[in-house]
């Protein structure tokens, strides 16, 4: 029987299903968001899907899944009531975070409010030392007494965080028993089951995340599971990690705070793949979907990693150099970073006549104007329909009808008005806006980590990024990009090219000689043998288990580490990793040092093999909904140089050889818009290929 397996993506805007059969054929839908119950959307479309594809429920193997349910509920404040258990003397580590601001003279910043409110951040009497002894022992009444507060308070989620825990997690284990015991209506989340780590406001503000968000993550994922078993699919829900892996859904039930990032990881982890497969090692990944863009490095085949990530408002990045601006959670991620700009982001003029494009956006519903569903401000889709760079008359293979009419007077209502310009100029500058914000995002995780973009290809995905990435590779200077095939649905796809993955850690401590490698290989060995046991019951068949190595090291009393692989275990076991530390320091910080350095923590990275990832260049698209050009051509405005230019439209398999732009190639998940001095080709596999000549 031909077996499926399914990649659902939310977004802000369309919720993206990608399946893919036993037999190598890949078959796509969008359907839009509902943003009250995200899960609506991803069951209608995988239902959809299933018909489509002729096929049952009982023929899927796997359902592969990104949610923003995490990210959302930290954006929204819509998290439980949470509560924090600390030891004493520590109740204000959330409020003193690491002592500094994000930006040094900016006298306007204002902290965030931490997650939990100081009343329900409770005291008790424990105490292990830095070595793991315990000095003064825990009192069962004291986390009783602390339990009843908590009810009190109407807490319904505690976060469990002891000094030291990480050496010894006792305490917080046993505190942990007893709440869930005597209050079995609290949600307990303990630090040491999420970061075992030192650094006591680093794992106190990821224990806090953890609980905040664990109920809402844990109802989503019931209520999904529970609808595709209704609708008949019962298979396995994977959900996509921060980096970029696969877990099982009961682990993202239970330990959320890995999977804040869960959707613009699967993207990157696609581009990887690709770029592989295409000889392009060096890569920017750049999706824009309808609310946000995010942007990523990869550089010699390898995704930029980090081992925590700051989530907060505005531009959002895992930077080192940037920290204090909003929740940090110490958790494997992709470096990705991300602003408040997507096709669905309004635009608006300020009292002194200024253009502001986002951070608000018109989501699913209402929708930009030009969806006819409600909406009625301008967003960037309305500009670019206004402008030409998408069809007049429908989106989405035609599933979604267009309205040109609605787009154009948003735009002159909400901007040329109050400008006193033309609706074209206005939407001009709309979408000369958005691009420069987005900008931002590709620079964050470039040229502010001392990378320059023009030495990379651009990979441009989601639904809007093909029809803005050639304006923003002229702005950066980069002159090759990459449009993968299915580039809509591009992180449903590279979710099925992933594997299932996690990382798990253990504290070192001394300086790293000869004579503390034991105790290295021993916490390896501990490492792996942890691993194994919580991943084999992952899959049922041949699966096998990588493991690889890394070490955090510092240099001795600094405070921030940085993370080399640690394979081999040679007689210049403790030499290799010396040089390999140096020289990843001096490719951050550009240049080196004589010191000794300081053991932080090991780590392994454990992988399930399956066999059944998605190869993202070797599969044929078999899409109903997948439209010839709705015209033969028709005016765009690319921008003020070119003025009104007779586009041609066609669709992607009409590309052969190298054809010079202008042109707009319509598909159903969907369009790229190649501007007048750019020349495009495609490969056998459907990817488009575009050169451009740089800045103007």
């Amino acid at each position: 029987m031909k077996t499926v397996r399914i990649g659902a993506d939310i977004g802000g805007t369309f919720t993206d299903i990608v399946l893919a059969q036993s037999d190598g054929k890949v078959l796509t839908a969008k359907v839009s968001t509902t943003p009250q119950a995200p899960e609506q959307a991803v069951i209608a479309g995988i239902a959809d899907i299933l018909a489509r594809a002729g096929a049952s429920g009982n023929s899927v193997t796997e359902v592969v899944h990104a949610t923003t349910i995490g990210s959302n509920t930290l954006l929204e404040k819509t998290g439980a009531a949470t509560g924090l258990l600390t030891t004493r003397g520590f109740r204000d580590v959330l409020e003193i975070g690491r002592i500094r601001t994000p930006n040094m003279f900016d006298l306007s910043w204002a902290k965030p409010d931490p997650l939990i409110e100081r009343a329900a951040r409770l005291e008790v009497k424990e105490r292990i030392a830095a070595d793991g002894r315990i000095i003064e022992p825990m009192s069962e009444g004291d986390i009783v007494a602390a339990g009843h507060k908590f009810v009190e308070l109407g807490v319904s989620a505690v976060a469990i965080c002891f000094i030291n825990s990480y050496r010894n997690g006792l305490h917080e284990r046993q505190a942990r028993d007893i709440l869930e015991t005597r209050f079995p209506q609290l949600l307990v989340s303990i630090s040491t089951d999420l970061q075992p780590e030192a650094k006591e406001y680093e794992r106190t503000s990821t224990t806090a995340v953890n609980a905040f968000v664990l109920a809402a993550m844990r109802n989503y994922l019931t209520r999904l599971a529970d609808g595709l078993s209704a609708a008949g699919v019962d298979a396995p829900i994977f959900v996509v990690n921060s980096s970029g892996g696969l877990a099982p859904r009961a682990l993202a039930a239970e330990k959320p705070v890995f999977f804040i990032s869960s959707g613009p990881a699967a993207g990157v982890v696609g581009a990887a793949k690709l770029g592989a497969e295409i000889a392009r090692p060096n890569l920017i990944a750049f999706d824009m979907g309808g609310t946000t863009a995010k942007a990523a490095l990869i550089q010699d085949g390898q995704m930029s990693l980090t081992n925590e990530y700051e989530f907060r408002s505005g531009i959002s990045t895992p930077s080192r150099f940037i920290k204090a601006g909003g929740y940090l959670m110490r958790a494997p991620s992709i470096d990705i970073a991300e602003v408040g700009a997507g096709a669905g982001s309004i635009a608006w003029v300020d009292q002194g006549g200024l253009i502001h494009v986002g951070p608000r956006s018109a989501g699913a519903n209402p929708g930009p104007a030009c969806y006819g569903i409600g909406g009625v401000r301008p967003t960037v889709t309305d500009a670019n329909v206004v402008l030409g760079y998408l069809s007049a008359s429908a989106l989405a293979g035609g599933s979604l009808p267009i309205d040109k009419g609605k787009a154009i007077a948003a735009v002159e209502q909400d901007v040329a008005k109050p400008l006193r310009t033309s609706v074209y100029d206005a939407a001009i500058g709309i979408r000369e806006i958005v691009n420069a914000n987005m900008a931002r995002a590709i620079r964050a995780v470039t040229i502010e980590r001392g990378v320059d973009p023009r030495d990379f290809h651009l990979i441009a995905f989601g639904g809007s990024g093909p029809v803005h990435a050639c304006d923003l590779a002229a702005t950066l200077g980069i002159k090759h990009i990459v449009m993968p095939n299915l580039a809509g649905v591009f992180t449903a796809a590279g979710m099925l090219a992933s594997d299932v993955e996690r990382q798990f850690v253990r504290p070192l401590s001394g300086l790293l000689d000869n004579k503390n490698v034991p105790d290295i290989l021993s916490a390896f060995t501990a490492l792996e043998d942890s691993a194994k046991a919580d991943l084999a019951g992952t899959d049922s068949g041949t699966a096998t288990i990588e493991t690889r190595r890394f070490i955090d090291l510092r240099f001795e009393n600094q405070d921030t580490e940085l993370r080399v692989p640690a394979n081999g275990v040679g007689d210049t076991f403790v030499d290799d990793l010396r040089e390999r530390f140096l020289a990843e320091y001096e490719r951050v910080y550009e240049y080196r040092a004589n010191d000794h350095l300081e053991l932080v923590a090991a780590r392994i990275v454990a992988t399930v093999n399956r066999g059944e990832r998605l190869d993202l260049q070797n599969y044929a698209v078999e899409d109903a909904s997948a439209p010839a050009a709705q015209s033969v051509s028709r005016k765009v405005m690319f921008n003020r140089k070119f003025g009104w230019i007779d586009c041609p439209i066609v669709t992607r398999s009409a590309i052969k050889g190298r054809i010079n732009g202008p042109l707009i190639i319509e598909s159903s998940d969907t369009t790229i818009a190649i501007p007048p001095d750019a020349i495009v080709s495609r490969d056998t596999a459907g990817n488009i290929y575009v050169e451009t000549e740089g800045p103007k």
